[in-house]
């Protein structure tokens, strides 16, 4: 289960050399990268030192013998660091990543000379070898990812932020180029907003599995009410959050019976995220919302949203795969009095509880329970959200344009008062008004994925780098280009 958000990711190390500069430095590179690897947790894949001279990649049999060892461990690569501790080999570089077929992200680094070391024996000259480096890369249509700073020394602070930033962009990647999506039910008949492309999904390589919303029924109301998994499962909802008095035993029984059903297709059929028609078949026909599910699965980083907005599973799952903590889906729903800046994100009550940031109450639907009945609407997750930094993300499919195309940024939630009920949060972006009509004229839906801290900048780099999606950055700069950015073909 969420098994690319929790997977070790692995990253092939490449310190490139050039054979008349001093090669000492290259030893010293190579233990400082696989220290910080070490340190973030990260799996490094990597030759021998004593496979090629002082441990680096500085010619074509360097870069095949480079290549045949990154093929075999192709599976586990989620990308390549490719170290310049001297001026480097373009030559090799470029063929070694071109023989791998590796279609992963690439950071390259280049490091700093000092100056009072710039005699024949001592300079490095990697200032300029990375230019011819990446040079090199545009030539072969091979994108790539850069440090902080145009160089910077092996050892240093940045350069371990800039190794674990691009681990996070790694993973969205490998995440978002094989994801397996579950559709249960069909989508409310009054969305017609929740339309999107499994063609264009499939282009990209993410993959949508269906199930009728009657087959899962079926499935749940099959499960012995003495069932120890359904047990298990009555225990972690009571423990998930405060549940009133007046809420029965048949009505936690028959959530949990839900939840088990849908957590069991899910593990069978590998799904890293899942929407779910959640009103009001569920509630007139089996008798509890499905809110409480889908927080649970967000809590362990399986996301999942209401009204099958697969495209909004797509969105959460990025956003898990960038900050590994759990995201939720909200409306844009409420402008907050007169404040331009400000506005209430809502939803029945599906956030995962860390993502509330406190004790949720488990409850009823609110709305729904008081046209059909409350007894036939437990499971709903309510709480107000905490303040701090946050981030959200909007993945869609346009099939006028044939494309998926999405939008991005940074805000806060804030501790200001709404008297709603449901989950509540009270969020401020910077030009909000703007990014509303951005959202209107761009034909977006109402709904937003968002996580809990600020991680604009790894999803940016996921997409504009490596997937190809046109994307719109909100208050985020823009980088200038000549030309769209090189993408993997």
């Amino acid at each position: 289960m969420a098994l690319s958000i929790r997977r070790k990711v692995a990253l092939g190390v490449v310190i490139g050399s050039r054979a008349f500069f001093n090669g000492a430095p290259c030893q010293q590179s190579r233990k400082d990268v696989l220290a910080h690897l070490e340190r973030l947790g990260v799996e490094p894949v990597i030759l021998p030192y004593e496979a090629t001279i002082n441990g680096a990649v500085q010619s074509i049999d360097d870069a095949k013998l480079y290549a045949d060892h990154f093929k075999t461990h192709a599976g586990k690569i989620d990308g390549l660091v490719i170290c310049l501790p001297n001026f480097g080999d373009e030559i090799a570089v470029a063929e070694l990543v071109s023989r791998s077929k590796l279609k992963v992200p690439i950071m390259v680094q280049a490091s700093n000379d000092e100056v009072d070391k710039v005699s024949v024996s001592e300079r490095r000259d990697a200032f300029c070898g990375k230019l011819s480096v990446t040079n090199n890369f545009w030539q072969y249509g091979v994108p790539f990812t850069e440090t902080t700073n145009h160089t910077c020394d092996t050892d240093s602070e940045e350069f371990g932020q800039d190794l674990e930033r691009f681990s996070r962009v790694c993973r969205t990647v490998r995440g978002l180029s094989n994801a397996r999506l579950g559709a249960i039910g069909a989508r409310t008949g009054a969305f017609q907003t929740m339309r999107y492309s499994e063609k264009l999904l499939q282009a990209t390589g993410i993959t949508v599995v269906t199930m009728d919303l009657s087959e899962m029924m079926g499935a749940a109301g099959a499960i012995k009410d003495g069932d120890p998994a359904l047990l298990e499962k009555m225990d972690r909802i009571r423990s998930y959050g405060t549940i009133p008095d007046h809420i029965t035993l048949e009505q936690i029984t028959t959530q949990a019976k839900w939840t088990l059903a849908v957590n069991r297709w899910i593990e069978e059929n590998e799904c890293d995220a899942s929407a779910i028609q959640c009103w009001r078949s569920l509630q007139d026909n089996f008798g509890c919302a499905t809110c409480v599910t889908m927080s649970m699965m967000g809590e362990e980083l399986m996301p999942s949203a209401c009204e099958v907005d697969i495209m909004g599973a797509i969105s959460m799952y990025a956003l898990a795969l960038a900050s590994e903590a759990p995201p939720a889906i909200l409306d844009w729903n409420n402008n907050y009095g007169r404040e331009a800046d400000k506005c209430v994100c809502t939803h029945c009550g599906n956030f995962p509880k860390s993502f509330i940031g406190d004790t949720p109450e488990i409850g009823e639907l609110d709305v729904l329970g008081e046209t059909i009945g409350r007894s036939k609407c437990f499971g709903a997750v309510k709480g107000k959200v905490k303040a701090g930094p946050m981030t959200y993300f909007r993945l869609s499919s346009d099939d006028r344009a044939g494309t998926l195309k999405c939008y991005l940024g940074e805000g806060e939630f804030t501790d200001d008062p709404f008297p709603m009920d449901g989950g509540i949060a009270v969020t401020k972006v910077e030009r909000l008004r703007e990014l509303m009509r951005f959202v209107t004229q761009n034909g977006f839906e109402h709904h937003v994925a968002m996580v809990r801290g600020h991680h604009a900048d790894v999803v940016n780099e996921a997409v504009t780098r490596y997937l190809g999606w046109p994307i719109y950055g909100h208050n985020m700069p823009t980088e200038p280009s000549l030309f769209q950015p090189q993408r993997f073909s």
